[in-house]
């Protein structure tokens, strides 16, 4: 790799990390999706670098578009800027950090071992990342983990409506009529 490709990988490789410290660590919900933003467009940006450009423009269009705009109706609708700053469970920050501190030290622990008794990679067809090719992997040979992510999805979507519907009082009318 050339110095100007490590130094463009690195570029991106700093924006997408900080974007993501600074998503986590702000207290403005609309700043944090805003940092969200950018760490999408950054991913997708790496995507294109490395030659997925049907995984850069999935990203985009699904995750900076559409799920982007679903967390600012939500943020405008709960009005969560005006919500209050105190922790509802005690040290859930602190668990945080740990938690957080865990999957790096696990994530060092698989990139140090992952190469021990690797064969190379194959080289790789023209259609590697077709959308074509990837129909059809994600329609036979992961058909049920994709069905899971779609109930979980469904039960998250239910679960959501159910926790933010709001329970209209009785009509005065039928509660007078029943007496």
């Amino acid at each position: 790799m050339t110095l100007i490709g490590i130094i463009f990988y690195g570029f991106l490789a700093i924006v997408a990390i900080v974007s993501a410290v600074a998503m986590l660590l702000n207290r403005s919900a609309i700043y944090s999706a805003l940092f969200l933003v950018l760490n999408f467009a950054t991913i997708a940006v790496l995507y294109l670098a490395l030659g997925a450009p049907f995984i850069a423009f999935t990203q985009v269009t699904v995750y900076a578009g559409a799920i982007m705009i679903l967390f600012l109706f939500v943020i405008a609708l709960l009005g969560a800027e005006k919500l209050s700053g105190h922790e509802p469970i005690k040290g859930q920050r602190t668990m945080a950090i740990v938690l957080g501190l865990i999957f790096v030290v696990e994530l060092v622990l698989f990139l140090i071992f992952r190469n021990q008794g690797i064969q190379p990679m194959l080289a790789l067809t023209q259609d590697f990342a077709s959308p074509q090719k990837i129909g059809i992997a994600m329609f036979t040979q992961y058909l049920l983990p994709f069905e899971v992510v779609a109930f979980i999805l469904l039960s998250a979507t239910i679960g959501a409506i159910v926790l933010t519907r709001v329970e209209k009082p009785a009509r005065l009318g039928a509660a007078r009529g029943k007496k």
